[in-house]
């Protein structure tokens, strides 16, 4: 005779149990229609699950972001129900959700094409109409195996396999089709409505390059055809602004295939860098850090003290000489302890901040490499605190204000803040992280700043914040991050001399404000669709001559704006002004300066920006004092 709390705080008796979807119904016809799922007592579970005692309850709708999730779960389900029935060879492997959608991964004997995909979206829109129900069932683990094997699908087979044999395996059916999954999913596949097949492409079995290549295919799924349509419309905003081909068409770097993960910086390229590097190092100096620079090769032995060696081991690129081994070191922090360690340090020295634009190498498999977004060689703004336990909430309290700043600067006004907790696999005792992470949220809190948290997300060596900024088409880029650490030091051998004549180890703060320069670049470059704002621009400005006559002047007013300090060409070809304005239009320089004779005579040009808009002659002091205000104001 179970009763059931509900959110607005009301009670529900029933004389036995009861189904979410009848206690959904008992509350009213339209929250039974809308139902997808429910929330017993914080588990999400099917509109079918049986209550049997006193419960808390929450109805989830396409309302709530556990709908949503429910729907793009349900519909990865469709999708590989109309692959089988389109392409019965095909074996089913895996279809997680993802963020904005879904995939599913497929073995099958040939390709399959932008055709196929059409035919598959058709035939999944056949099977939502059925609105067949979907229904849960459990089998145990060695039945499910027999089961799977039966069918022809191995893949799905040797997962369960490598489930432990005492668990029962969750089943679900809608139609002729059966999956592996725990759920839950949606009551019936005729709420499966708003959705779209969006690309294919490869993916190795379970994310190891030496497994066969499958077959994986990417969808979206949504509660409403608008929220579909402004998805695919920022979907086609965001390709139009890829980095990878506005950094080709814009001239700034390139990749080719005998350094994988590894940029060539082109000219233009380089000074958008030098502009985030020389600000940065600005930020350092400003905020009382001191600059170091570490070795790139580091022996083993240190690695395995920090615990690197162990937890990256797959990760490093590694190198022996004279019977030592090396690695190329994929993090900063054990080369800054060593700087520390290089003297005897007092109580009156810290906090002591360290600040290094340290290249790193990391050996990320080759299919999650992308553009200069993911590499395999980066450079952070990185830096690490070396202090004491009481100076931990002021040092991160500063840094969160600090950080929000910089992010103005670069035109980030959205900013979310998460802190990221113990993972599994960690260092250090339980006490010490329950300090680190009520360090953290101490100093998050004497700040004003909100907070989510992310269980299970933390580095293996202490918690994190995460700075998440949302770009101007609505996407979100995890950036800065500022970490506790109490056991690296610790490993390494760090102290310092207290007050009481002691030694002491001290706390190490890892922390970045942009991160990898390599991709925060690139999210800029897309965040402005390489147009970028005249602070960051390789180039400023370009001087078009109209005819041939006033190439002089042109070169002239080009030298005196080099003088001031600004980025400058002079193109005196002898091409109609109109193909110069497009062609430059198209590098998306802020300023086109147009002279003829008029402005010859008048020393000055006329001014053109990047937007169209004509400003007229402008005499060339006046022109220079608005750049440098714009400049200054980083607008």
């Amino acid at each position: 005779m179970p009763d059931i709390r509900l959110p607005d705080g009301s009670t529900r008796h029933f004389d036995g149990p009861v189904t979410v979807a009848e206690i959904a119904a008992s509350i009213g016809p339209g929250l039974a229609k809308a139902a997808l799922a429910g929330k017993v007592d914080g588990r999400l579970v099917d509109t079918s699950h049986r209550i049997d005692g006193d419960a808390d309850l929450a109805i989830v709708t396409d309302r709530d972001p556990e709908g949503l999730e429910v729907l793009r779960h349900s519909t990865a389900h469709l999708l590989a129900y109309a692959v089988k029935e389109l392409f019965p060879e095909a074996q089913v492997t895996i279809g997680p959700v993802i963020d904005d959608g879904f995939y599913y991964d497929f073995a099958y004997k040939r390709p399959f094409t932008p055709d196929d995909l059409a035919a598959i979206e058709a035939k999944m829109g056949e099977l939502a109409k059925k609105d067949e129900p979907v229904t849960r069932s459990l089998l145990p683990r060695d039945d499910a195996v027999a089961f799977f094997k039966g069918l022809g699908e191995h893949y799905k087979a040797e997962l369960i396999a490598s489930i432990p044999s005492e668990q029962d395996i969750s089943l679900y059916a809608e139609g002729a089709f059966t999956d592996l999954c725990r759920g839950p999913h949606v009551p019936s596949t005729g709420r499966l409505k708003v959705f779209k097949l969006t690309k294919l492409a490869g993916a190795y079995w379970r994310g190891d390059s030496k497994n066969e290549m499958l077959q994986r295919i990417y969808g979206t799924a949504w509660a409403k055809k608008e929220d579909l349509q402004a998805y695919l419309t920022r979907i086609e905003e965001a390709e139009k602004r890829d980095h990878r081909k506005l950094g080709r068409a814009l001239d700034l770097f390139h990749l080719q295939d005998e350094a994988p993960g590894m940029i060539f910086w082109h000219p233009k390229g380089w000074s958008v860098w030098q502009q985030v590097e020389q600000y940065m190092r600005r930020i350092y100096q400003d905020h009382g850090y001191q600059e170091v620079k570490c070795p790139q090769i580091l022996e083993r032995t240190l690695g395995e003290k920090s615990g690197h060696w162990e937890n990256y081991k797959e990760n490093l690129f590694t190198t022996e000489s004279e019977k030592h081994d090396y690695a190329i070191k994929p993090m900063n922090c054990p080369g800054h302890i060593q700087v520390f360690n290089s003297d005897l340090r007092s109580y009156r020295d810290l906090p002591l901040r360290y600040g290094e634009f340290g290249a790193c190498h990391r050996n990320e498999p080759s299919g999650a490499l992308h553009g200069i977004m993911r590499v395999r060689a980066f450079t952070q703004d990185d830096g690490h605190i070396f202090c004491t336990a009481d100076q931990i909430q002021p040092e991160v309290t500063d840094f969160n204000r600090l950080s929000m700043a910089v992010y103005r600067d670069f035109g980030f006004t959205d900013v979310r803040t998460k802190l990221a907790l113990r993972p599994d696999k960690r260092l250090g005792s339980d006490e010490t992280w329950d300090r680190a992470e009520n360090a953290l949220r101490d100093a998050l809190a004497a700040c004003g700043a909100e907070w989510d948290e992310l269980p299970g997300e933390g580095a293996f060596y202490g918690p994190k914040i995460e700075y998440h900024l949302k770009d101007s088409i609505g996407r979100s880029w995890q950036c800065g991050t500022m970490q506790v650490d109490f056991s690296m030091p610790q490993r390494l051998g760090a102290e310092y001399v207290d007050e009481d004549n002691t030694r002491k180890t001290p706390v190490m703060l890892h922390r970045a404000i942009v991160g990898s320069l390599e991709r925060f670049i690139g999210i800029l470059i897309e965040n402005h669709a390489g147009a970028l704002p005249l602070w960051l621009a390789p180039v400023h400005a370009v001087v078009l001559t109209i005819t041939d006559r006033q190439s002089g002047y042109a070169a002239g007013v080009a030298e005196r704006l080099k003088g001031a300090g600004f980025r400058v060409l002079a193109d005196l070809r002898n091409e109609k002004i109109t193909y110069k304005i497009r062609e430059h239009s198209l590098q998306k320089l802020p300023y086109q300066l147009i002279v003829g004779d008029k402005e010859m005579q008048a020393d000055s040009v006329a001014v053109r920006t990047r937007s169209g808009e004509d400003l007229g002659a402008m005499p060339l002091d006046a022109l220079i004092a608005r750049l440098s205000e714009e400049v200054a104001a980083r607008r």
